[in-house]
């Protein structure tokens, strides 16, 4: 068996495997379309002989983490044929591809999943979710009197300029965020079917932005973006004043920390909550070294013991110091298990990190084990944080 990127000539072999697993079918300009966005060399495939037995796309993808960059490989489209599945394809795939991310510099990578417990096998863990809100018009929120104006307008002629800059000002607030770029923007987030409306103070200042659709006289809204208290309540006036013409509203992607029906004159609304992504850390080192800490109190050091089989480099016994100002560096030592303060899988690492769990949560339930002191000593250290993503892949 060989583990490469595809060639150009294979679009054909790569689009029929995806066309299978996933059942869709690309035809027409379509497809002409497809080829020409095929990038061969973000195509990992599994060839046992008889063309591709699985791939995966992994793309080159940056998230923030504490307001900050940070280097990401994004993988989706993992297929294999249905003859090929149990043999241990995708696993070797994913292996590859963490290799692979490790050796470009990729402190994290990000997939959404088609079955979650199948990759915390292999160390990714859900480290976000969103709700979705049914609101009918009766609870909106009020209509208020607000000194700005909402501008509308097609969302694939918007200022992309303007979009940036808010979304990136909201998304700082959260760890795991997409950092998107024009072409993202382009492909992903903006097309012909979608509305735009945003919100100018009255200084003419770009202050939030909505994108939204109308479907069988219902508001569904993909993002609300706001900088503040007046651009919310600006853009929910904008939409509340198409009462005529809708039944109600639908936010699809709420960032968990939302408290949006505690808001609405009446909270009795439908409200769901998804998990969404998974998360796994690629390089340990190099992601605790990149964030700052909460400065401990007493002890600066500890060890801990991260399992993790499917990236050697990450498992073993660490000495994870802490300094004054909240640096830390990370050494392995030579050790076992039983000498570490601190044990847990490079899976609930990763959601201590993102800050979607806490240590003593996570304590509690036997994911992260170690003495009461230590285990407190790790929930001073990392800082509070939420977690969101607005995009797919």
């Amino acid at each position: 068996m060989e583990i490469r990127q595809l060639r150009a000539e294979e679009f054909e072999d790569s689009l029929s495997l995806s066309e299978y697993a996933f059942q869709y079918k690309v035809s027409g300009e379509d497809r002409e379309r497809a080829r020409e966005n095929f990038k061969p060399e973000q195509v990992w495939g599994l060839f046992d002989g008889e063309g591709i037995g699985a791939k995966l796309t992994l793309l080159p993808l940056q998230v923030n983490i504490q307001g900050k960059p940070v280097s990401m490989g994004g993988i989706a489209g993992v297929a294999t044929w249905p003859e090929n599945r149990r043999q241990g394809y995708v696993a070797q795939l994913l292996t590859h591809a963490l290799q692979t991310m490790n050796d470009a510099g990729h402190m994290l990578s990000l997939l959404h999943p088609f079955l979650i417990p199948f990759y915390r096998k292999f160390g990714w863990e859900v480290y976000c979710e969103y709700k979705q809100y049914t609101i009918p018009v009766r609870n909106f929120p009020h209509k208020t009197e607000i000194k700005g104006t909402v501008k509308r307008g097609n969302a694939a002629n918007a200022d992309l300029a303007i979009l940036q800059q808010l979304y990136d000002q909201f998304a700082v607030r959260y760890n795991g965020t997409l950092n998107r770029s024009t072409d993202w923007w382009r492909d992903s987030v903006l097309d012909d079917a979608v509305h735009l409306g945003v919100f100018y103070s009255e200084l003419g200042e770009p202050e939030g932005y909505v994108l939204y659709k109308i479907i069988n006289k219902e508001l569904v809204i993909d993002e609300f973006i706001y900088r503040n208290e007046q651009a919310r309540q600006g853009l929910w006036t904008f939409l509340a004043n198409h009462d005529s013409m809708i039944n109600g509203a639908k936010l699809k992607m709420v960032p968990a920390d939302d408290i949006l029906p505690f808001l609405l004159p009446d909270p009795r609304i439908t409200q769901e909550n998804h998990p969404y992504f998974m998360a796994r850390i690629v390089n340990m080192k190099a992601l605790v070294e990149s964030m700052i800490f909460s400065a401990p109190q007493g002890v600066q050091e500890r060890q801990i013991y991260i399992e993790d089989k499917y990236a050697p480099w990450n498992e073993g016994l660490w000495r994870w110091r802490v300094s004054a100002e909240g640096t830390a560096s990370l050494i392995q030592v030579q050790g076992e298990r039983a000498e570490a303060d601190l044990v847990c899988s490079i899976g609930t690492l990763t959601a201590l990190l993102m800050g979607y769990k806490r240590p003593v949560e996570t304590a509690r339930y036997e994911q992260l084990t170690g003495s009461a002191e230590a285990v407190e000593w790790f929930e001073a250290l990392i800082p509070q944080a939420n977690t969101a993503l607005f995009d797919f892949f």
